[in-house]
């Protein structure tokens, strides 16, 4: 596997070469999650309650890839940074640094989750029906909490190299795994979410150990070694600072959970919950390929503004955007046009599909400026801009939605409505500033850029 020469060539075409691996990647790494809750969701005579239970374990499941990517999405692109002012050392340092903390993160979730699970399971929304689901596959997930931070924190390090197909690699042997587990332990041994959990722990493990092989062996440019795991603050401290805006993206989208999940049970019950379950997978579809365009855009904007290549900065950036703000308007139209489709694949239970489908038009009714809000915001990631990137991670999250999630019911008669058309309308403020932002400081980041590099 040819890995991608950064600097020189046609951007269109590194970036399909880099961005298509890391889309199937991650649209891949989501069937994790998505067919464990396909399966759940036709358990016989418990399926409804047992998606809900399950999809009350997403505040958790999501701060754990906020704190995997904490150091990931923050190592890798200053790696690349690295590699483009041909510093192969320092680079190398930055993979070792990250791997210890990733280590360091694993034990202390590990214990905190493990312990606090019902409490923080019941602060959710779970109730007495739902809270047995939701308990059994939370302990089990995060007992495998390690495999995680090893497949979410290292993978990053193979795509920036250009090894974007045997990145992608990593989520699909993992997720082949899965998807043949899962039948088995949730039917065949009737292990039912206990089953998902397993399945799910057990490819992730598989996935790890191709992750650790591949960054151990003689392809990679970035080989992790004992020597470079001593922990130096000047090396992993600038990888976290540009790594927050990841990371309170992600953490932020747990608290946005357990906020939908704690108003609507408040308002709609159980059937709210569920409905917002299988809205939650949904998205995804949307925001995953997002994430994986801008994998493939990341390693080229980061090394060519290492490498003082501003046009080629420019380019590549013109490139991301584009594809992925046509991505987020063509789901925006299937979701609303069938929405009813989407929401079948998850429950056989007709009074959750009903409910789903009126819910989703009305949460992905913003959705096509997604793919401005993410295509823009990683941009910045990608320039080392860590700063502007963390406030307008905060923005669209923490300052807009999550205070709309509770101030609207009070102000919309139909609380439930309220509730879901926050998330549309902080869609289009929070993608129309971060564009603004961008676009007016985008040459003035290029040229200071460039400016350094010349001392």
């Amino acid at each position: 596997m040819a890995k991608q020469d950064m600097g020189s060539g046609s951007i269109p075409r590194l970036m399909l070469n880099l961005a298509i691996p890391a889309v199937v990647a991650q649209l891949i790494n989501m069937l994790y999650n998505i067919v464990d809750r396909i399966y759940i969701g036709h358990i016989p005579n418990a399926g409804a309650s047992a998606l809900t239970g399950v999809g009350l374990f997403l505040p958790i499941l999501m701060m754990i890839n906020a704190f995997a990517m904490l150091a990931g999405s923050g190592g890798a692109p200053r790696a690349a940074i690295a590699m483009g002012k041909n510093d192969r050392e320092e680079a190398q340092k930055i993979l070792g640094n990250c791997f210890s903390v990733l280590m360091i993160f694993a034990v202390a979730l590990t214990v905190l989750f493990y312990w606090f699970a019902p409490r923080l399971l019941r602060l959710f929304g779970a109730s007495d029906v739902t809270l047995p689901y939701a308990l059994s596959y939370a302990r089990i997930y995060i007992l495998g909490i390690v495999f995680v931070m090893i497949v979410m924190g290292l993978n990053p390090f193979i795509t920036t190299q250009g090894f974007a197909r045997f990145s992608m690699l990593t989520t699909v042997v993992g997720a082949v795994c899965n998807i043949i587990l899962d039948p088995i332990l949730i039917f065949g041994f009737s292990m039912g979410v206990r089953g998902a959990a397993v399945a799910t722990v057990l490819s992730q493990a598989v996935s790890a150990v191709w992750v650790m092989l591949f960054l151990r062996g003689k392809r990679t440019m970035l080989k992790l070694t004992a020597a470079n795991m001593k922990l130096e603050s000047r090396v992993i401290l600038p990888c976290l600072g540009l790594g927050v805006s990841t990371f309170v993206m992600l953490s932020t989208e747990s608290i946005l959970n357990i906020s939908f999940n704690s108003s609507l049970s408040r308002f709609g019950g159980d059937v709210a919950v569920g409905a917002m379950t299988i809205i939650s997978s949904c998205s995804q579809l949307v925001t995953l390929p997002l994430q994986g365009i801008c994998q493939g855009g990341q390693p080229i904007m980061s090394f060519n503004f290492g490498a003082g290549k501003k046009e080629r900065v420019k380019q590549a950036f013109r490139c991301q955007f584009l594809a992925c703000a046509g991505y987020a308007s063509l789901m925006w139209l299937l979701l609303l046009l069938v929405p009813q489709v989407f929401a079948g694949i998850f429950s056989s239970d007709s009074s959750l599909v009903d409910y789903t489908v009126w819910a989703m038009r009305i949460y992905m009714a913003g959705i096509f400026s997604t793919g401005v809000q993410i295509g823009c915001q990683q941009t910045f990631m990608a320039l080392g801009q860590a700063r502007i990137s963390l406030l307008m991670a905060c923005l669209r999250k923490l300052v807009l939605l999550i205070p709309l999630i509770f101030i609207l019911p009070y102000l919309i008669s139909d609380k439930v409505f309220g509730v879901f058309v926050a998330e549309p309308v902080s869609d289009i403020i929070a993608a129309s500033v971060t564009a603004f932002m961008l676009f007016s400081r985008l040459n003035g980041i290029l040229d200071r850029g460039a400016g350094e590099r010349k001392r």
